[in-house]
């Protein structure tokens, strides 16, 4: 280090404890912060004195409440966020832009106390003027009292380093938020808006933030993320209850559980598929169905009993594995092949060569030093190494990974026959969910449960292949397929021939997912955010785009002649062989987004059509699960042609539970509807350093909002079922698809259960049907 980072970092640390000693409001309140070019030498610096904004009308309200000033803490303010609203939100909108640019490496912090008598898991959201923003976000325990921060330019923020969350960047008491998901860019030099705001909450919250101020960072050495993992792959650097120590004491827990799941095998109400045998013997049909049962949705087992599907979704090892920061130079170990059926993240452990690894390098040494132990590749743990082709999100966009996971199951069951360990673990999660409560695997299950006979499942499936494709506003998990090309319909095809050959007619399956959370635009928005895959379609060349070609031709179908469809949607086309070579706009009419509307139907219908005619070729009397929609990918258009084809609709509702008033549309489409995915998890007690898209404040709280979600669920006539994502905590480094490494998981790394859950679990679970049955 030289003289003068030296004198820097002295002069950063001074800060810092400065701003602990002073409190609240002590930092330099600036002038004109709206408009400074703010430098390090000026930090700490107060941008947002509440006093000042209240009087200067930065304060703008979305069904947000502001309360009165407290005449204690008047550069505070108080903030209600009502249940009786999806999204409240206060919006803190100076005069001009903020310019942060030249700030250095910085933090941006404020003080917190949660009002609510419960935990308050909130966002705080930064925009640039052009529409980019970073979301992050931190449940506060009841209670609380302190200082929140995030660190927002400089190595702690900015370094990619292949997680969703990164550990704590530097010692101190204050709690630092996370990304919500994945990183974005802002433009720092024009900040427009800074939001506060819940999503989703099942009870009102409230919330006194004061003193925004900016924070320079202190300088933690550049090991903050060496050695960031154990031997068993937990965290190294957190003391959490379940860590485990040696082998002897992970098999001794594993003995302990196993008599335990003996002695206690679940509820007593079931039947032979988990339905209620205590209610009424409806119609046995010899396979999973529906039927609406006094004004209630239900699903209704192959013996006729009424049935509710709850239980963990993903349960496999495929996406557990975590890069190493090893890659290979020989090019064959990432050969793709046309045929395939698999995406990456549904893969198993892909064994690598002794000759392709030969060509071994490090690709990236930050992900390669976080790891205290990784094993030599004779090692008899070797065997949890592989490989991924590609990710979709990270640093590394190829590489070796490891399984941790895994390597506990081999450690805690031992290898008496190949992957004897791997069966031992079949077998032991077929007992837990019995022991549980839990009524169903839900999507994403390793097809090695298909052949059992003791839990029901849904089978899955990915459509992949060389399609064309779409791009939409928001590209969330890749491009939308063209799905009115010929090449989709083979691969659907390719893809359930799959599917029905590995589930043999079983009536242990109740069904079939297809696909996940395509980006078909968003619900509400700009005419691009809402239409962007039409968008993208109509830009194309109708001779090289299959969608382009259908659009044109429904579209010549409405209008006949072109000088209509100008009319209506005020362009100024010369023919239709015009419009079908490029028919971009920058302007919409109203007639013209009517249409696009009906082309986002269209589009949607055509989808459908596909997946629900396919699956009735092959696998007539199982339930189409349809497209398991997100929040933001669930246009109404969609919803619409989903409704034609699904036997039960599916939404990945990641929020604090189900809002009445935000899914009341329901009521009307009168279909069974399924939850896909949600969960809760929490930093605090976890190895993971990410909680989760929906966080609680520690491993209590998380079982407190499970069951409030449950309960949202089950008083909803028309839902039949909820699946919890996912059945293990994800790795501490991140898992190789993407980086998420949170804490959602049913046990964790070392196949721990968390007490918490599993009681919480059985509390919902033992009482599942009679409550809903409600005799």
């Amino acid at each position: 280090m030289t003289l003068k980072s030296l004198a820097y970092a002295v002069a950063v640390s001074a800060a810092l404890a400065s701003i602990d000693s002073q409190q609240a409001g002590a930092a330099q309140v600036l002038a004109v912060p709206q408009a400074a070019e703010l430098t390090p030498r000026q930090l700490p610096a107060t941008i947002v004195d509440f006093a000042s904004a209240r009087e200067r009308g930065w304060l703008v309200a979305e069904q947000a409440e502001i309360g009165a000033v407290d005449k204690n803490t008047p550069q505070s303010i108080n903030l209600r966020f009502p249940a009786s609203v999806h999204t409240p939100v206060l919006n803190i909108v100076p005069d001009q832009p903020w310019d942060l640019s030249k700030v250095g490496d910085f933090n941006l912090a404020f003080d917190v106390a949660n009002l609510a008598p419960v935990a308050t898991h909130f966002y705080v959201e930064l925009f640039d003027t052009a529409g980019n923003s970073q979301s992050r976000e931190l449940s506060v325990p009841k209670g609380y009292t302190g200082t929140v921060f995030f660190p927002l330019a400089g190595e702690k923020a900015a370094m990619d380093k292949g997680m969703w969350a990164n550990p704590m960047p530097w010692p101190t008491d204050d709690m630092k938020m996370v990304w919500r998901s994945w990183h974005a860019e802002l433009d720092l030099s024009k900040v427009t808006k800074i939001a506060f705001y819940t999503i989703g909450v099942l009870q009102d919250r409230a919330l006194q933030v004061g003193n925004i101020q900016l924070r320079p960072n202190p300088e933690s050495g550049a090991d903050w993320t060496n050695k960031l993992v154990d031997r068993f792959g937990q965290a190294a650097k957190k003391d959490t209850p379940l860590k485990v120590s040696s082998e002897a004491e992970l098999k001794a827990l594993a003995d302990r559980e196993l008599a335990s799941l003996a002695q206690h095998t679940g509820p007593k109400d079931r039947a032979r598929f988990g339905g209620y045998k205590n209610g009424p013997k409806l119609e046995a049909t010899g396979f999973f169905r529906t039927e609406k049962i006094d004004e209630k949705w239900w699903m209704v087992d192959p013996e006729g009993y009424l049935f509710f599907s709850h239980g963990p979704a993903n349960v496999r090892m495929s996406n557990l594995t975590t890069l190493t920061g090893i890659d290979f130079k020989d090019p064959s170990v990432r050969v793709v092949h046309a045929d395939e059926v698999t995406p990456e993240d549904s893969m198993g452990i892909v064994p690598v060569s002794d000759k392709v690894r030969e060509s071994r390098y490090v690709i990236n040494d930050t992900r390669h030093d976080m790891f205290e132990w990784l094993p030599s590749y004779d090692d008899p743990l070797a065997d949890h190494y592989s490989y991924r082709r590609s990710t979709h999100k990270g640093p590394i966009p190829h590489g070796e990974t490891y399984s941790f996971y895994r390597a506990n199951l081999e450690r805690r069951y031992g290898e008496t026959a190949p992957e004897s360990y791997v069966r031992k673990w079949e077998e032991v999660t077929l007992q837990r969910m019995h022991s549980w409560g839990f009524t169903s695997f839900g999507n994403w299950v390793d097809p090695a449960f298909y052949p059992n006979e003791k839990v029901p499942y849904f089978a899955n499936g990915w459509i992949i292949g060389d399609y064309q494709t779409l791009s939409g506003d928001t590209n969330h998990w890749g491009l939308m397929p063209d799905f009115y090309d010929p090449v989709f319909a083979e691969r659907a095809r390719a893809t359930i021939e799959v599917i029905a050959r590995d589930v043999k007619a079983s009536p242990w399956c109740i069904g079939v997912f297809i696909d996940n959370e395509k980006s078909w635009g968003e619900r509400e928005g700009t005419v691009a955010e809402r239409y962007g895959v039409i968008l993208d379609a109509l830009s194309k060349d109708a001779a090289e785009s299959p969608a382009k070609l259908a659009f044109t031709e429904r579209l010549k179908e409405k209008y006949g002649n072109v000088k209509a469809l100008n009319r209506a949607w005020k362009s100024q086309f010369d023919s239709w062989d015009a419009f079908a070579g490029d028919a971009s706009l920058n302007h919409h009419s109203d007639a013209q987004v009517a249409d696009l509307s009906l082309l986002l139907e269209a589009l949607g219908e055509q989808y459908f059509k596909v997946v629900h005619g396919t699956l009735q070729e092959y696998l007539p009397d199982h339930l189409y699960m349809g497209a398991r929609m997100a929040n933001w990918g669930m246009p109404d258009e969609i919803i619409k042609a989903s409704v034609k084809y699904s036997d039960v609709l599916s939404f990945n509702i990641y929020e604090e539970g189900m809002q009445t008033h935000q899914w009341d549309f329901l009521e009307e489409i009168d279909l069974p509807v399924v939850i896909g995915e949600f969960h809760i998890g929490a930093t605090m007690g976890s190895d993971n350093y990410h909680p989760g898209i929906v966080s609680a404040a520690n491993q209590k709280d998380r079982a407190r909002m499970y069951k409030a979600y449950m309960n949202s669920v089950l008083e909803k006539d028309y839902m039949v079922g909820a699946h919890w994502f996912q059945y293990v905590d994800e790795p501490v480094t991140g898992r190789a698809f993407d980086g998420e490494n949170a804490n959602i998981g049913f046990v964790t790394v070392t196949d721990i259960p968390y007490p918490e859950m599993v009681e919480a679990a059985k509390e919902i679970t033992f009482d599942l049907y009679p409550k809903r049955y409600g005799k």
